[in-house]
């Protein structure tokens, strides 16, 4: 990641809590500790953040913090060739007529190609989601209400009584910040809340994650692995986690990388 670009998360996360630590934001950047240290003093000599013990804050802090984890931006051009290769297999699972959720994300936004081809009925709380499947299928579209968080570009409700209660689903497909044995993490409580409430209106779970997120850890905990029915990932998953999921009684399923056997053998 260049320079550039660590800045602009940097500044972008100072502004969403009141102080982010260096280890923060050795997370959110993939950079190291020495990096994330002097690319700090040289906003603050720039006069763009306030370097403070262990990390830095906002100038002037955001009144309406936003979520944690890293923007959609930044998260869209992972590891792309595996998210769109678990998305492929997530949309076999789909047939005309289904209702299905789809949860907000970056992984889940890749569905929305191989959609194009089906005519579902999808509930969403992503904004990207919604609509690009409005522009490009002729999948009918629901979408949450709540408040907006322009990063992530998702709609999370803190209430109870909003739309979600009323729409059933065949199935419900949904990324996580990691995956562990302890269960499936979450970097937000408010994604939390919001997922949770949304697990229940659908039969069956499918959670959509690259072989990276076996590695990644975070402090909050969205639910058990069985709760899970579906996991699908990339070819990437270790014999460990392999053996992880199938002793939960998960259903795994390995997507393909379109093109890797070609790049092989060339």
């Amino acid at each position: 990641m260049h320079e550039k670009e660590r800045h602009g998360i940097i500044l972008s996360a100072v502004q969403d809590r009141p102080v982010v630590t260096v280890v923060d934001l050795c997370g959110l950047t993939g950079a190291s500790e020495a990096t994330i240290r002097r690319d700090i003093a040289a906003l603050h000599v720039a006069k763009k953040l306030r370097r403070v013990r262990g990390g830095a804050e906002a100038l002037a802090p955001n009144q309406f913090p936003g979520l944690a984890g890293r923007p959609f931006s930044v998260n869209e051009t992972i590891n792309i060739k595996q998210k769109q290769a678990i998305a492929r297999a997530a949309v076999e699972l789909c047939e005309d007529g289904d209702p299905i959720i789809i949860n907000g994300g970056t992984t889940t936004f890749q569905m929305v190609h191989p959609l194009a081809t089906r005519r579902c009925q999808v509930f969403t709380n992503s904004f990207p989601i919604a609509e690009h499947l409005l522009k490009n299928s002729k999948n009918s579209v629901l979408i949450s209400g709540g408040v907006i968080y322009r990063e992530q570009n998702i709609v999370l409700s803190p209430f109870d009584n909003d739309v979600t209660r009323n729409f059933y689903a065949r199935r419900m497909f949904m990324g996580a910040q990691g995956v562990a044995p302890i269960g499936v993490m979450e970097a937000d409580p408010l994604i939390i809340q919001a997922e949770q409430k949304l697990i229940g209106q659908a039969d069956e779970l499918v959670l959509l994650v690259d072989s990276s997120k076996f590695k990644s850890r975070s402090s909050l905990v969205l639910c058990s692995l069985d709760t899970i029915d579906i996991l699908i990932t990339d070819e990437g998953i270790s014999d460990r986690s392999a053996a992880m999921i199938e002793a939960a009684d998960i259903e795994l399923i390995v997507a393909p990388i379109a093109g890797a056997k070609e790049e092989v053998a060339s």
